[in-house]
């Protein structure tokens, strides 16, 4: 076997192992709250939260779960938060692609943790930005009270969820609410801001305040069903619109109303017939190497997702430590930026190094991202960035306006923006190849993410020297064990900051996904980014030039 094929074998191994790793810890993120916690609920005669979307969505059709990771490894002296105490996506309800949310009642009886606000709020912000319906499968016990502080009173808190629901509603956007075990204090909102309201006898109910509190503030004594259960709310107060006596029952009602939308204006953005990859796609895995630092062709990656393996290459002589060009991805049309890992030549002569953006490719890539806006073009971006290039000869070249040119033409992007991050995401550079704070519709990792304001390595050893400095401050020495002891420990602590489960947690990325599913995944949101019309009109306001 020669070093190539070695080299293709060893990369391939480890990007198994890595989607193994994935698969094993959603197994666990999976079973929610626990099984003695889902027996509890199939004794009510309940469906569980994914036995619910399970159901509801169309048979064969794609499910694209959004969150999964949020709340990983968070909330452990709390006893965990899987998913964040809620299962959500996007899916196909009766052939209408929808924004499903559900409560997961198996997790402290679906109370709203810290990250359940900020999950519940991330979908609500797809849904209005791809103006995509959405169906909310209520199951909660309303504010986790322990950290109420969190999640109570700012901003981005529990009460946005409820001017979302009358932005949405202002907006045209179609909300139904199936009100399917408890719905109470503040969240009782929620479903009667809804369009339609969907009740299951017996286990929905909705009220302000419980049958306790209720004893505690008025001396009444009343149970949870006469209080505020499908009947009350159906026959006496008329909050409810429908109640049905199973889970199953109400979910059939959903589709029947899904299947009674109009129809509404789309984006229009192109799409021809779907042809497959000319290349093998599962020949990502041996392409993309295990070592981070080493180079790789992203054209052959590039070449993995496109439509015939067809990419036509914007400027392919300048700027060349970013790719540029024109493709279709499963028939949509795309623009794709995507960090180019060999070491190139410039015209100058000059080496450039693969994964950092120097004066020219930033130039370039500004260019076409106004292209893409020009031609009503959705844009792609494929990271695998270290940053902007330093130093005297790129400073005096003017990599500062440069780079601000790229970062002015994507923040000011009105055509549909998704990333996918497949290696490195450092510094300046995931800002200007679209990270989480330059509103893409969509943001997915790959296993081998990193998300960082610069290498592991490099952190490791400017946080080493900061604290050996404040050490010898203080009189304190260090020998070179406990110098190399501390640095260990840095690197360990700054390693688990980067990798996309700590990313995928907070939500800083919507899924890390399968790199064999990239097309899949891509596909789908430009289908939810086409339903959204694109009605501004893009400028990039004062730049350098």
């Amino acid at each position: 076997m020669n070093k190539p094929e070695l080299e293709y074998n060893q990369n391939e191994d480890h990007m198994q192992l890595e989607v193994s790793r994935v698969k094993q810890y959603l197994t666990k993120i999976f079973s929610g709250g626990g099984k003695k916690n889902m027996e509890k609920i199939k004794q009510r005669g309940k469906l569980t939260p994914r036995e619910r979307i399970k159901y509801l969505v169309d048979d064969e059709s794609i499910f694209n779960e959004i969150g999964a990771f949020a709340g990983f490894e968070m909330y452990e002296e709390e006893g965990g938060c899987p998913a964040g105490g809620t299962v959500a996506g996007i899916g196909y309800v009766s052939g209408r692609q929808c924004v499903i949310v559900a409560n997961d009642m198996t997790v402290k009886a679906g109370a709203w943790f810290p990250i359940t606000g900020k999950k519940n709020l991330r979908m609500q912000e797809i849904a209005m930005e791809n103006r995509l319906p959405v169906i909310y499968l209520v199951d909660s016990a309303g504010v986790y009270l322990p950290m109420q502080d969190e999640i109570f009173p700012d901003k981005e808190h529990f009460g946005r969820i409820f001017y979302n629901n009358a932005r949405m509603s202002a907006m045209g956007i179609t909300q139904i609410a199936a009100v399917m075990g408890s719905c109470v204090a503040g969240g009782a909102y929620l479903p009667i801001m809804s369009d339609e309201t969907l009740m299951v006898e017996g286990n929905g109910s909705i009220f302000l305040a419980g049958p306790y509190l209720v004893k505690a503030a008025i001396g009444e004594s009343i149970d949870a069903d006469t209080l505020g259960g499908a009947e009350t709310h159906n026959a006496i107060s008329g909050i409810a619109d429908y109640k049905f006596k199973t889970d199953e029952d109400c979910l059939d009602q959903i589709k029947k109303i899904m299947a009674k939308l109009g129809s509404l204006p789309t984006a229009g953005f192109d799409r021809a017939a779907s042809i497959p990859p000319g290349k093998k796609t599962e020949d990502i895995y041996g392409i993309f190497p295990s070592d981070r630092t080493k180079p790789y062709d992203m054209l052959e990656i590039v070449k993995r997702i496109t439509d015939n393996s067809e990419f036509e290459q914007f400027k392919e002589e300048y700027g060349k430590t970013i790719l540029c060009g024109y493709a279709r991805i499963d028939g949509w049309a795309a623009g794709i930026v995507a960090n180019q890992r060999l070491t190139v030549k410039a015209k100058t002569g000059q080496m450039q190094m693969g994964g950092v953006i120097y004066n020219d490719s930033a130039d370039k890539a500004a260019r076409f991202v106004m292209n893409c806006n020009q031609k009503k073009i959705p844009l792609i971006f494929l990271q695998d960035v270290t940053g902007f290039m330093v130093g005297s000869r790129s400073e005096h070249a003017g990599i500062i306006k440069d780079g601000a040119k790229l970062v002015n033409a994507v923040a000011n992007s009105v055509v549909p923006k998704i990333t996918i991050i497949l290696g490195n995401s450092y510094g300046a550079g995931n800002y200007a190849m679209c990270g989480k704070a330059y509103d893409p519709r969509f943001i997915y990792a790959w296993p081998t993410a990193k998300i960082a304001v610069m290498g592991g390595e490099q952190a490791a050893k400017t946080l080493l020297q900061i604290q050996v400095s404040a050490l010898k401050k203080q009189g304190k020495g260090i020998s070179p064990d406990e110098e190399k002891k501390l640095l260990t420990e840095i690197t360990g602590r700054y390693d688990k900051q980067t990798s996309p489960y700590y990313a995928a947690a907070r939500l800083w990325v919507d899924a890390i996904i399968d790199p064999l599913d990239t097309r899949k995944m891509i596909s789908e949101s430009l289908a939810a980014a086409n339903h959204a019309p694109v009605t501004e009109k893009f400028n990039v306001g004062v730049i350098q030039v």
